[in-house]
């Protein structure tokens, strides 16, 4: 395999199957720091496509760590006046944006969880940005991976890390379902319109509620609005269509706001602000969060469901098979882009789209929980049961 060459594959993907950047138009990019030599490579097929502007900014974890130390929790929390300047007018004029994650698994273990909620709060204030725009201005957006050398080497516990940079890598691509030979544009055409029938055969169920039971102790009712649909794909106004995950597994939907009743425990971990939180999970009654079930990290996680007042509801639930690629890759990646397409999610704070009893929110935290054992009943208007997943995978 020639190493460069797909890792130009694999930002061409980003950039035409992600984002599908059009003519003349300006892409935003976060990247992680650690990422720069990916960057410029995924800049330049951006280019290719015909894109007007790259714009990148980059994300230095390890600063704010540093600062986090020094400055009060209030002022690490702050978004700065340039922060929100320095990305306005590009939005303004019809942007797209792209997120490029690195992991350090490790940098934050000696943080408070005070601090690492503050960093988390800030780097989430300056997304929400972002966030917005996509939103209101109906651009495209993408989150996707740089593979790192610590990344690499922790969660493959490899020493070497250059041996353990370039196994990742490969995994990577087999996991975004790129190889030396396929066109990945017709690839990615036929993994979304799998994904389109399978959605539409549950839409075509009529389902008012999602019965979910696992062996962990999982017994978790989660009720459907009218308007709920389940998709994965996305398009803007102009019918410009995008991914954006890469790599994904899910179809998902906005659940009711005020109708999830039960208990919910995790099944991966969950990482805030660089801090690892795992055996974890979440008591609701009528659709609102009234316990947090853990034994470390609950203070996080209290601070996480009162963030703001619709914080602590559901805003998507997720299906995605137990053997599925990511998930029998017997990884745990310690990144919630690639975790939760390894495993039924559920994300808290705001919903998409809009609709009936939707949930607003300043956050969006997925967390999953789909397991091995996993029993998913849907349930009609007039009380008829239908198997959805039979031992984490679809029943239909």
């Amino acid at each position: 395999m020639n190493l460069e060459k797909m890792i130009r594959k694999y930002a061409y993907t980003l950039a035409k199957v992600g984002l599908n950047v059009q003519k003349g138009q300006t892409v935003l990019v976060e990247a992680c720091v650690e990422g720069y030599e990916f960057t410029p490579v995924f800049a330049e097929e951006c280019y290719k496509l015909g894109a007007g502007n790259v714009v990148v900014h980059y994300l230095d974890m390890a600063n704010m760590k540093v600062a986090s130390k020094y400055r009060s929790d209030q002022d690490v929390r702050k978004v700065e006046k340039w922060e929100v300047e320095m990305h306005e007018p590009y939005l303004e004029e019809g942007a797209c944006y792209v997120r490029l994650e690195g992991v350090d698994v490790e940098l934050m273990e000696d943080v408070s969880e005070e601090r690492a909620n503050a960093i988390f709060a800030h780097v989430d204030a300056v997304r929400n940005i972002m966030r917005k725009a996509s939103r209101e201005k109906h651009c495209q957006w993408l989150i996707a991976m740089i593979p790192t050398k610590r990344w690499a080497s922790y969660i493959l516990n490899e020493k070497d890390e250059e041996k353990a940079l370039e196994k990742l890598w490969k995994l990577l691509f087999k996991l975004c379902y790129i190889d030396e030979e396929n066109d990945v544009v017709e690839t990615w055409k036929q993994l979304n319109e799998k994904r389109r029938l399978m959605g539409n055969k549950i839409d075509a169920l009529h389902l008012k509620k999602l019965h979910y039971t696992a062996s962990n102790g999982t017994d978790l009712i989660i009720g459907l609005s009218k308007d709920s649909k389940f998709g994965y794909e996305k398009s803007n106004e102009e019918h410009v269509s995008f991914n954006a995950n890469i790599p994904t597994e899910e179809i998902c939907t906005t659940p009711d706001k005020y109708q999830t009743e039960g208990v919910v425990y995790a099944s991966r971990p969950l990482v805030l602000g660089g801090k690892r939180i795992e055996n974890f999970g979440f008591r609701f009654e009528k659709g609102k969060v009234v316990e947090v079930l853990a034994d470390e990290g609950k203070d996080m996680l209290e601070a996480l469901i009162h963030t703001d007042e619709n914080a602590a509801y559901l805003g998507e639930c997720a299906l995605v098979e137990y053997h599925s690629p990511i998930s029998m890759s017997h990884l745990v990646y310690y990144t919630t882009l690639i975790d939760e397409n390894a495993s039924c999610h559920l994300a808290l704070g705001r919903g998409f789209g809009k609709g009936e009893n939707f949930n607003d929110s300043s956050i969006h935290v997925d967390f999953m929980i789909g397991t091995q054992d996993m029993q998913i009943v849907g349930i009609d208007e007039k009380g008829h049961e239908t198997w959805i997943f039979k031992e984490g995978d679809f029943a239909l």
